[in-house]
């Protein structure tokens, strides 16, 4: 059986990556990283949904990029915006795609593994290049040239399986897979009890996509949703 590492953030789209890397008979090793977020409502929901889907482990590494800040999902004194802005959002968070999958590339390295899936989107996401196909190319090459296994001839690859979806399209591909979305958390902003905000961007993606898809919205709100 193929082993691999899953970057599971406890959103949407990285749960619709790991039931679609089990459907595939797929090894599942789950990775989340407490970076410093806002909230650890998400990391919640990773554990949530690892156990559900039926991963093989999942751990949560620890990295500290609250103390370099420079982005609102690190520093609470940066406002998370409400309105959809130009240019690349105050949402990004500096290298923690990187940080990521450097971590997912270690572990995959120490359990043999072949392969590490990123939910990362490039169709209804916010404008991060650490999201867009090339990036994740990249970074495969330098998997390839970095690690002791891609020396010796075993490379590993790094799938983004979601990267030319929409939101609306991983939203059916995950509910054919049998996925409770609500135990999922996107927002930026949760609170301790994981409810949703509605107004920020990745709760506006989210939304659309339920509506685009034909599909519930199961989503928990603590107040009413800003349309």
């Amino acid at each position: 059986m193929t082993r691999a590492v899953i970057l599971l953030s406890g959103g949407l789209d990285s749960a619709t990556v790991l039931a679609l890397a089990k459907a595939d008979g797929r090894e599942c090793f789950a990775l989340s990283v407490s970076y410093g977020q806002r909230h650890q409502a998400e990391l919640n929901a990773a554990t949530r949904v690892a156990l559900a889907l039926g991963a093989r482990e999942h751990r949560i590494m620890h990295v500290g990029l609250g103390r370099i800040g420079g982005s609102a999902l690190t520093d609470l004194t940066i406002d998370v915006p409400t309105t959809p802005g130009e240019g690349i959002p105050v949402t990004y968070v500096p290298a923690r795609n990187t940080i990521m999958l450097s971590l997912a590339l270690a572990w995959a390295e120490v359990l043999g593994a072949e392969e590490i899936h990123v939910g990362v989107n490039a169709v209804d996401y916010s404008g991060y290049p650490d999201c867009r196909p090339e990036y994740v190319a990249a970074f495969e090459h330098l998997a390839r040239l970095a690690t002791k296994a891609g020396v010796e001839g075993r490379p590993l690859s790094v799938k983004a399986p979601l990267v030319n979806l929409s939101k609306a399209e991983i939203i059916r591909t995950g509910t054919k897979l049998g996925i409770d979305y609500a135990l999922t958390v996107s927002c930026y902003q949760a609170d301790a009890a994981g409810r949703a905000c509605g107004a920020c961007d990745s709760c506006r993606l989210r939304r659309e996509g339920f509506a685009a898809a034909g599909v519930p919205d199961p989503t928990n709100y603590s107040a009413a949703k800003i349309v």
